[in-house]
């Protein structure tokens, strides 16, 4: 069993194993370069520049309680040309400095800022990361967005294209969200307020005006079925299953004040403070990381309380089917496998020279991460060089 997937060390963010929205003929330099054919590929390569990806950093030297909302890092408001997507943690990052302001960052910037900003736990930062990368990112040029932004295509009159980034459904992105609507709605990025109140609702109602915990186990529930009863495209499949369980930790565990908290415990957020993260994009005032660092070791709480199995709607709304093809929060090794040999594979059928090689150092440092043992041998979809 994959370590970080077992029930007491469970994934953290949402991704999505299925499709990945088609990039521009001429991307961004951060545009995931997945599911273009081999003559699109051979014409865009000489456009991009290419890096070779750098070992990811290891964990801070100081790993306590500090104040993060300081001189060096104060927030600014988002410039228009910025991208901002649907991680309320990233956004804030970027918004801060933390990540540059423009939302366009490398996977070690980004290892960095989780944990300087966040003290996310260096392994699940990795994690994460390198997952979202090898989904969304460019391979080429080593760069990711935390989110997307909208061009205008086409001669007259003009049509908006999607431009990279994490904010591609079926991708990293995911249904049910408890801030976002889903993509079948027509916005899947944009900070939804009519969620937001009954995120607050559940607070009131489960955890005394704060979330925490107990709130996050059954709003995780609420979301979910919802979702099947209104959106006939709703799945819950592959990554999806283990990140929708994790993301509900994440508000009672990297946004409360590290000072409130005991090392390694969940606290209660305020709404106050819950607004300016997912609302704001920013910090509140004079707030402090946590104490400790952060993984998974909450997401098991929130699964029992209501465990859903992993599926999909299959015809219509209220049609959710269990499939259990791409593994799920209890069978990790099934999951990393099937995501580098079926979903991977699927964006990069088949890689060559500088391509193939930022692959497989990439997937080399998602494997590692993992902390997948013998019983799940790393696999190699293009070859061990």
């Amino acid at each position: 069993m994959v370590q970080i997937f077992s029930s007491k060390k469970t994934l953290a963010c949402a991704i999505v194993a299925l499709s990945v929205t088609p990039a521009l003929a001429f991307p961004a330099s951060y545009s995931s370069l997945g599911g273009l054919s081999d003559l699109e590929l051979r014409e865009l390569m000489p456009k991009l520049k290419p890096v070779i990806p750098p070992a990811p950093p290891g964990p801070l030297a100081f790993t306590g309680a500090k104040l993060v909302d300081d001189k060096k890092h104060p927030w600014q408001r988002q410039g228009k040309d910025d991208i901002r997507g649907t991680c309320p943690g990233l956004n804030t990052l970027a918004s801060h400095g933390y990540l540059p302001r423009d939302g366009v960052a490398t996977p070690e910037q980004i290892i960095k800022a989780v944990q300087e900003g966040f003290n996310m736990e260096n392994r699940l930062a990795r994690f994460t990361t390198y997952a979202a990368h090898l989904l969304d990112g460019n391979p080429i040029t080593d760069l990711l967005s935390i989110g997307q932004k909208t061009r205008r295509t086409g001669p007259d009159p003009p049509s908006p294209a999607i431009v990279g980034g994490i904010s591609n459904h079926g991708t990293f992105e995911g249904d049910a969200s408890m801030t976002r609507g889903d993509a079948f709605d027509g916005d899947n990025h944009s900070f939804n307020q009519t969620l937001f109140d009954q995120f607050k609702d559940f607070s009131d109602r489960f955890g005394g005006g704060f979330y925490n915990l107990t709130v996050a186990a059954e709003l995780r529930f609420q979301r979910i079925q919802q979702s099947i009863a209104t959106n006939p495209e709703f799945s819950l499949f592959g990554l999806r299953h283990l990140t929708a369980y994790a993301e509900a930790t994440f508000p009672a565990t990297f946004f409360v004040d590290g000072r409130r908290t005991a090392p390694g415990e969940a606290g209660h957020l305020d709404m106050t403070s819950a607004e300016s993260f997912f609302k704001g994009m920013r910090y509140p005032k004079g707030f402090f990381r946590p104490a400790a660092p952060v993984g998974t070791e909450n997401v098991p709480a929130i699964f029992t309380a209501h465990p859903v199995q992993p599926g999909k709607n299959v015809g219509g709304v209220n049609t959710f089917t269990v499939d259990e093809s791409l593994g799920s929060i209890l069978d990790g090794c099934t999951f990393y496998t099937q995501f580098v040999n079926t979903t991977i594979r699927g964006l990069y059928p088949n890689p060559t020279g500088v391509l193939r090689r930022n692959l497989n150092l990439n997937l080399k440092f998602f494997y590692e991460s993992s902390g997948a043992g013998e019983e799940c041998p790393q696999v190699f979809p293009y070859g061990r060089d």
